[in-house]
C-alpha cells in the first residue's frame, strides 16, 4: 500500500505537470481559464476518490448530451442552468448597480429573427393560454426614458411547451417590439404557467436519479437592449406560484417576482379588446444599466 504522503505528492506533481503545459498559451486569459480548470477539476477527482466507472459514465453522460443537442434542443445549456452554473455565471458578471434590474438565466429556449408587434399587440400567435396585458418602461439607472428600446420576449404556453417543442414549426408565444418616445411598451401574451423543463433525456435522468424536480416557476422571458446600454437577459415570476422556491434552473430572484392580477370576464381591457373570458394583467419596469466605462457584455447593441 502506498505511503498517503508520497500518494498526495505524486497526485499534486501530476495537477502542477498538467498546468504547466499551458505555460506557453499567447492569450493569457485562456492560461488563467485552463489552469484554474485543471485545478478545480483534479481536486474534485481527488476529493471525491472519483473511480474510473464513474468517470467513465460522466463521459458517456456528456457524449448523450450532445448527440441529443440539435438546432431546436440544447442539453448543455440545460445541464448548466440545472447545475446553477448557469446563474453562478451572471450572479458574478451581473453585481447590482443602483436599481438596475436584476438578471436571471437566458434559458434553451431563445430564438432570434421573432416576429415584430407593435405596442399593444399580440405575441401569442394562436398559443393556448390565458390573455395576458404585459406594460413597463424601460428607462437607464439616471432615470432616463429609453425611447426604442428593443424589447424580446418568449414563454411557454399553457400547456408547458415552447413553439420549438412542437414538430410543425409554428412561431407561437414569441416576438420583439420597440418602446415608444417616451419609454414606454405593452403587449398581450399568455398567462404564464409552471412547466418541466425537458427531462426526456441524459439531464431529465440526472435530475430523477438524484430526486429533484424538473419543474420550473412560472415566468415569462425578456432581452432588453439600448445603444448605450449593457443587455438585461431576465424572465418576471408570478407572485403566489408555489414553486418560487424551487425553481429547478435557480433563476428566481424576489425583485422579479410580480402580480399579475386577474380580472373577472367581462372586465374591459387597457386597449377596447374583447376577451371571452379571464385575463390577466402586470406591470413591469425596466431599468438597464448605463455603460459608465469600457465595452461590457451586452453593451451597445440593439436599438438606437
Amino acid at each position: 500500500m502506498n505511503n498517503p504522503i508520497e500518494q498526495r505528492a505524486r497526485e499534486e506533481e501530476l495537477v502542477e505537470r498538467v498546468v504547466r503545459s499551458f505555460d506557453a498559451c499567447p492569450d493569457p486569459r485562456l492560461r488563467q481559464l485552463m489552469a484554474g480548470l485543471v485545478r478545480h477539476l483534479h481536486a474534485y477527482i481527488r476529493e471525491v476518490g472519483l473511480t474510473e466507472q464513474e468517470w467513465g459514465q460522466a463521459i458517456d453522460f456528456l457524449t448523450r448530451c450532445g448527440h441529443i443537442t440539435d438546432e431546436k434542443r440544447q442539453e448543455f445549456i440545460l445541464l448548466s442552468d440545472v447545475l446553477g452554473a448557469s446563474m453562478q455565471t451572471i450572479t458574478v458578471n451581473h453585481q447590482a448597480y443602483g436599481d438596475a434590474t436584476e438578471a436571471t438565466v437566458l434559458g434553451p429556449f431563445f430564438v432570434e429573427g421573432s416576429p415584430e408587434v407593435p405596442l399593444g399587440g399580440d405575441i401569442s400567435g394562436g398559443a393556448p393560454g390565458e390573455p395576458c396585458w404585459v406594460e413597463g418602461t424601460v428607462t437607464d439607472t439616471d432615470g432616463k426614458p429609453l425611447a426604442g428600446a428593443l424589447i424580446e420576449v418568449w414563454e411557454a404556453d399553457e400547456d408547458g411547451r415552447y413553439d420549438v417543442q412542437y414538430d410543425d414549426d409554428r412561431t407561437a408565444a414569441r416576438g420583439h417590439l420597440y418602446a415608444d418616445d417616451q419609454g414606454r411598451y405593452s403587449f398581450w401574451a399568455v398567462t404564464p404557467t409552471p412547466y418541466p423543463v425537458p427531462h426526456d433525456g441524459p439531464v431529465g435522468q440526472l435530475l430523477a436519479a438524484t430526486g429533484r424536480s424538473p419543474m420550473r416557476a412560472s415566468h415569462l422571458h425578456f432581452m432588453v437592449s439600448h445603444r448605450g446600454c449593457r443587455r438585461l437577459i431576465t424572465h418576471i415570476f408570478v407572485r403566489g406560484d408555489e414553486l418560487l422556491d424551487s425553481d429547478t434552473v435557480f433563476g428566481v430572484r424576489e425583485s422579479l417576482v410580480k402580480g399579475f392580477e386577474r380580472q373577472p370576464a367581462g372586465t374591459s381591457t387597457p386597449d377596447g379588446r374583447v376577451v371571452d373570458g379571464t385575463w390577466s394583467k402586470v406591470q413591469f419596469d425596466i431599468v438597464l444599466e448605463t455603460v459608465r466605462s469600457g465595452l461590457r457584455d451586452g453593451a451597445g447593441s440593439g436599438a438606437s
